[in-house]
């Protein structure tokens, strides 16, 4: 798959502080690639670097094919954390000035600003001054502002943050959306729910180092080794004393009178034909799955092995 953004080898202090150390990555075109990490990890930085905002100290970044420029810019859309509107001005004619700013003409922007103040269904606050939006609702202000001259690359960091979960999935939609017309798309997030949603692959940043990178349903299918989850009707206390000694982690749940569900990873010496054979003598076994492992568990995992060198393998 071509790369629209090629990190190479990346490194970036500030006074005796080492926020990126060596840092390498590639973005696909036309995906989302979560960028991820700890607060303080880095990421932010790296960010900078990529909206030309700061320079690498030593390293360089590639953006569809050539050197990275102050000019390509133009071509990047950039959503912070930190959010920043002109509380004064009217909601209307702040998107249309800062439209203008990347490019567009007055009544281009102006077009396209109605379409997407109908799509997010906030057209009644054209008129009406920032400070008067809820957080959620500038939010969407500033991701439309954000969209709206139809960059090459957009970069969002946490941009769910302030959103009810409703509005939290008009933005994954919209997102997903830009995706399918071609857009790339980095996404800087905590919510590790969101990124088995809609990332396509993932660098997870930390200590400055890149600790982790892959495709999310390869990353998630490695992790899994040994994972799995048995459903069962009868005795629970008999299944776990059967069990136990062939599991190194589980969680139990009731899903009915009952029925329980059992998640399990597997000891290092046991096999899933034992955990089978036990709980078939203890219970009524429904159904047995391979249980994939959440990219927050890949996280906590990682990090963890990261921040404790005896773990590293």
């Amino acid at each position: 798959m071509e790369t629209i953004l090629k990190v190479n080898n990346v490194t970036k202090q500030y006074g005796s502080h080492l926020a990126l150390s060596d840092v390498s990555l590639e973005v696909p075109r036309g995906t989302v690639y979560g960028l991820l990490g700890p607060n303080g990890a880095g990421k932010t930085t790296l960010i900078r670097i990529i909206n030309h905002i700061t320079a690498p100290d030593s390293g360089s970044v590639e953006f569809d094919g050539h050197k990275l420029s102050a000019a390509d810019v133009a071509h990047i859309g950039y959503l912070p954390e930190e959010r920043g509107l002109y509380k004064k001005m009217k909601v209307g004619e702040q998107a249309l000035f800062f439209a203008r700013l990347k490019g567009l003409g007055s009544r281009e922007a102006t077009a396209a600003l109605r379409e997407w103040f109908d799509r997010f269904e906030i057209s009644s606050w054209w008129n009406r001054k920032v400070e008067e939006l809820s957080k959620g609702m500038a939010q969407k202000v500033q991701f439309i502002v954000t969209v709206l001259h139809k960059p090459k690359l957009l970069i969002f960091d946490e941009p769910f943050s302030g959103f009810d979960p409703i509005n939290a999935n008009l933005l994954r939609d919209e997102i997903l959306r830009l995706k399918n017309e071609g857009a790339t798309v980095i996404f800087s997030t905590h919510n590790m729910a969101s990124v088995e949603e809609i990332c396509d692959n993932i660098t997870l940043i930390n200590g400055g180092r890149n600790i982790l990178s892959g495709n999310v349903d390869e990353l998630r299918r490695r992790f899994t080794d040994g994972r799995y989850s048995l459903t069962f009707r009868g005795d629970a206390r008999a299944v776990m004393e059967r069990l136990l000694p062939l599991m190194a982690t589980n969680t139990l749940t009731e899903v009915a009178p009952d029925v329980h569900k059992l998640d399990l990873l597997l000891a290092p010496d046991a096999s899933l034909r034992q955990v089978i054979a036990e709980a078939n003598e203890a219970a009524e076994l429904r159904s047995v799955n391979e249980a994939m492992t959440s990219m927050n568990d890949i996280f906590i995992q990682t990090v963890n092995n990261s921040n404790n060198p005896t773990l590293q393998q």
